[in-house]
This record gives structure tokens, C-alpha cells and sequence, in this order.
């Protein structure tokens, strides 16, 4: 399974994007998805998470309320709407896929697969 993240972008304060997901598999559409992010000098944390019937969502606290995760399995798309952004929310944004991986959503090392990130700037 390949990964491919877009969206990114500069924005000012209060704005929104939309960041996208696209797998090259249509298996994709048969896992949980998560959405990470990783600041300059941070370490890459957890942001959203949806399970593969979109039954079941997770956001962290700090973007929960202003983060919306959705999927289209018809178009092995996930997608991460993010509304009311900080400049807090900088980071490049990863998605990722739990394939074999049984693990708690929360941790990087639960998931098998993950897209190249896409950069997002959220100017004050």
C-alpha cells in the first residue's frame, strides 16, 4: 500500500484546509486510518483517527472540535478537514495505515504504512 498526502499549504489564523489521503490499493479501504503530525524539533504525535467503516473516530485533545477525519473507501481517500487552525497546528502531517498492527491507535509504532507528509503553515 502506497500513501499519498496533499492539502497542505499556508493559511492565516482561523482558516481552513483540507488535507487528502489517496491510497494505490483499493485494500486500503479495509483499515483504520490515522493522521499524525510533526513539528520542527517535535516529535511526530497523534491528530485523528477513523476506523475502516468510519464507525469509530479519535481526535487528540488539542484539535478536537476544530478537526473533522472522514474516508471515501470508493475513492481509497481519507480526509482530514481542519477548521479554526493555530499557528500551533504547524507541522507537516502525516496519514498512516494499520495493516498488520493491532496496537492502540495513539502510537506511531501501530501503524504499518505512511504517506510522505504534506506541509501545513499556519501563520498568526
Amino acid at each position: 500500500v502506497q500513501l499519498q498526502a496533499s492539502g497542505g499549504g499556508l493559511v492565516q489564523a482561523g482558516g481552513s484546509l483540507r488535507l487528502s489521503c489517496a491510497a494505490s490499493t483499493r485494500t486500503f479501504s479495509r483499515y483504520p486510518l490515522g493522521w499524525f503530525r510533526q513539528a520542527p524539533g517535535k516529535e511526530r504525535e497523534f491528530v485523528a483517527y477513523i476506523t475502516w467503516t468510519s464507525d469509530i473516530t479519535y481526535y487528540a485533545d488539542s484539535v478536537k472540535g476544530r478537526f473533522t477525519i472522514s474516508r471515501d473507501n470508493a475513492k481509497n481517500t481519507v480526509y482530514l478537514q481542519m477548521n479554526s487552525l493555530k499557528p500551533e497546528d504547524t507541522a507537516v502531517y502525516y496519514c498512516a495505515a494499520q495493516i498488520w498492527n493491532s496496537g492502540s491507535y495513539y502510537y506511531t509504532r501501530s501503524y504499518d504504512y505512511w504517506g510522505q507528509g504534506t506541509q501545513v503553515t499556519v501563520s498568526s
